[in-house]
C-alpha cells in the first residue's frame, strides 16, 4: 500500500513541477489526468471476454484477475459476453467510457476478424488502447498414425500428389488454425480441403477417429493425444519449440522455410484512456505474468507468458492485421 502511495504521490510531484509553465487549457487537462490516476479505480473494473467461461482467453483472464484486484486494492471481475466471433465483448468494450473501468482481453481473431467479415463493429487501430500482451501459443501440426506422411516435408510431397484430396480439420472457418492451413498451402503450393468444426474438440475428435487425416490444433487439445501416439506431431507452427513437446520440430526447420503462426493474447483499453492509467496496468500485468504460479498454471496448455510494453502489442497488432488480411485475401475465405 505504501507503494502505492508513494507512485501516486510522485506523479503529483511531477504535476506540481509543470504548473508554472502551462496554459490554463492544458493546465485543466493535466489535472484531470492527476485526479483519474491518483482516484483509479474508482469501482470493480471489468475484464471482458468475448468468448464463454472455460476457453483459453477466459483463463488468461482469471490468472490476471486476483492480482489486478489485490494490487490497485478494487476487485477485478471477468464478464463472459460470447458471440459473433468475439465481436459482441470487442463492441461493448469498444463503446465504453475510456476510463480504465472496463477493459477487453482477447486474441489474435481481433486482428483477424476485419479481413473476414463483411460488417466489422470496431476498428483495432482506432478504437483500441494496446495494455499489454500477456502470452503467445502456438498450434501443431498433427495426423492421424495412419496418414502415409512422417514430416512436413512428406506431407507436403503427398499434397502435391493428390491436389485437393488430402483434408484438413480446424476449430472453424477463419479460426487461426484455419488460416495456419491456408498459410501452410500458400508457401508449399499444395491444395488441401479444408474440413470446418465448430471449436477444437469436435475437430480432434473426428481426427483421432480418423475421419480427417490432418489437423492444425492447439497444444491443448492435441499435445496428450501426441504424448499417448493417438496422434502423430510432423510439426510446431511457432519460430521455437514447445517446452512440452522438445522432440516435436517446427514447421519452418521442418521443411517449410520461414513458415510461423503464433496466437496470442492480450489486454486491451478503449482509445483515449488515459496513458497513466495503461501504464500501470501493463506494469501489473508483467508482474502477474511473470510470477511461476502463472507460467506453471499455463504451460501444460503450451502457453507462454509474456510481458510486453503497450507499444511493442500494437505493433503486433498492426502486423497480424496486415498479415492475415493477405492470406485471406489470396485463400478467398468467406465466413460460414
Amino acid at each position: 500500500m505504501l507503494l502505492k502511495i508513494l507512485n501516486k504521490n510522485k506523479y503529483l510531484q511531477y504535476v506540481n513541477l509543470l504548473l508554472p509553465t502551462l496554459s490554463s487549457t492544458v493546465l485543466t487537462s493535466v489535472s484531470a489526468h492527476a485526479q483519474s490516476f491518483q482516484s483509479y479505480p474508482a469501482r470493480p473494473v471489468r475484464i471482458v471476454v468475448g468468448y464463454p467461461a472455460g476457453g483459453p482467453i477466459d483463463i488468461l483472464a482469471r490468472v490476471l484477475t486476483p492480482g489486478f484486484s489485490d494490487a490497485f486494492s478494487h476487485q477485478f471481475i471477468v464478464d463472459n459476453r460470447p458471440g459473433a466471433s468475439g465481436m459482441i465483448g470487442i463492441e461493448y468494450v469498444a463503446k465504453a467510457a475510456p476510463d480504465g473501468q472496463t477493459l477487453l482481453m482477447t486474441a489474435a481473431t481481433f486482428a483477424i476478424n476485419p479481413s473476414v467479415f463483411a460488417k466489422v463493429p470496431y476498428d483495432p487501430q482506432r478504437d483500441f488502447a494496446p495494455v499489454a500482451l500477456t502470452a503467445r501459443s502456438p498450434y501443431l501440426l498433427v495426423v492421424h498414425p495412419s496418414f502415409p506422411a512422417r514430416t512436413v516435408k512428406e506431407l507436403i510431397g503427398v499434397a502435391k500428389a493428390a491436389p485437393g484430396q488430402v483434408n484438413f480439420a480446424s476449430s472453424g472457418t477463419a479460426s487461426l488454425p484455419h488460416l495456419a492451413g491456408e498459410l501452410f498451402q500458400l508457401m508449399a503450393g499444395v491444395k488441401m480441403k479444408h474440413i470446418p468444426y465448430k471449436g477444437g474438440t469436435p475437430a480432434t475428435i473426428d481426427t483421432l477417429a480418423g475421419q480427417v487425416p490432418v489437423i492444425f490444433n492447439n497444444m491443448l487439445n492435441a499435445a496428450p493425444h501426441v504424448k499417448s501416439g493417438k496422434m502423430r506431431a510432423l510439426g510446431v507452427t511457432g519460430t521455437q519449440r514447445a517446452a512440452i513437446l522438445p522432440r516435436v520440430p517446427t514447421v519452418s526447420e521442418a521443411g517449410l522455410n520461414g513458415y510461423e503462426v503464433t496466437g496470442w493474447y492480450g489486454l486491451l483499453a478503449p482509445a483515449a484512456t488515459p496513458r497513466e492509467i495503461i501504464a500501470r496496468l501493463n506494469i501489473e500485468a508483467g508482474k502477474i505474468m511473470k510470477l511461476p504460479t502463472s507460467a506453471a498454471r499455463l504451460a501444460d496448455d503450451g502457453v507462454v507468458t509474456h510481458a510486453e510494453m503497450p507499444e511493442a502489442f500494437a505493433t503486433l497488432i498492426r502486423d497480424d492485421q496486415a498479415k492475415w488480411a493477405k492470406v485471406v485475401r489470396q485463400s478467398g475465405i468467406k465466413p460460414e
